[in-house]
């Protein structure tokens, strides 16, 4: 019995086609799905609307006795919970079907539910990343690429840094131990750029300084 993995055409998992003679995987990792619904997909800013939403229905439903016309709010309140439902569960598949690599010299980004596509980052077209921490060892490594590497934001989403969409930023999102991947992306993005700078924000952090918390080049 052979072995398999869900996306037959790779190579290898996560990666389209075999490595390059020289190249190696050095990490791959997924986001944190519950972490990915509430950073990315903001289901808690919509389960506490809905619950807002419940209790102003709640106060127009009360008759002037106190009474309380329970039908209509049990069914709004099946309906809210429906579409959390469904929101989870594309948090959850699209966390799923995500993988990332760092290899030695590139970034590769397997991202989407149905339609699978494949970002190829090589470290000399990434100009800059930050590191946006999210509590519980998780958070956002965003990359910002050259000027005239542009992605498309709609073919990233929801893998791209909030609120940069006339240049939009690959990121990995929601990583587990993102402080340690970090650390390690800038430590390849040196060894493949040795004597240059990685840019951090308005700030380029030299290839022998420490980057400072919270912060990856």
């Amino acid at each position: 019995m052979k072995a398999t993995h869900e996306h037959e055409w790779e190579a290898a998992p996560g990666l389209p086609s075999a490595l390059p003679k020289g190249e190696r995987v050095v990490w791959q990792g997924a986001p944190d799905w519950k972490r990915l619904a509430i950073h990315a997909f903001h289901a808690r800013k919509i389960a506490l609307y809905f619950a807002l939403m419940l209790a102003v229905q709640a106060i127009n439903l009360t008759a002037p006795e106190g009474k309380v016309d329970w039908k209509p709010l049990v069914v709004a309140a099946s309906l809210y919970a429906l579409a959390l439902a469904l929101l989870l569960g594309t948090a959850w598949m699209s966390a799923r079907s995500t993988l990332y690599t760092l290899t030695n010299k590139r970034v590769v980004m397997r991202i989407g539910i149905v339609l699978t596509l494949t970002f190829n980052l090589p470290f000399k077209r990434i100009a800059g990343a930050s590191l946006k921490t999210q509590g519980a060892g998780t958070g956002d490594i965003a990359l910002a690429l050259h000027p005239e590497d542009r992605i498309g934001w709609a073919h990233l989403w929801p893998h791209q840094r909030a609120w940069h969409v006339t240049q939009p930023q690959p990121t990995l999102r929601c990583v587990p131990e993102s402080a340690k991947v970090g650390e390690l992306l800038l430590n390849l993005w040196r060894a493949e750029r040795a004597g240059q700078s990685l840019q951090l924000g308005d700030a380029p952090v030299s290839s022998q300084a420490t980057p400072p918390q919270g912060m990856l080049a």
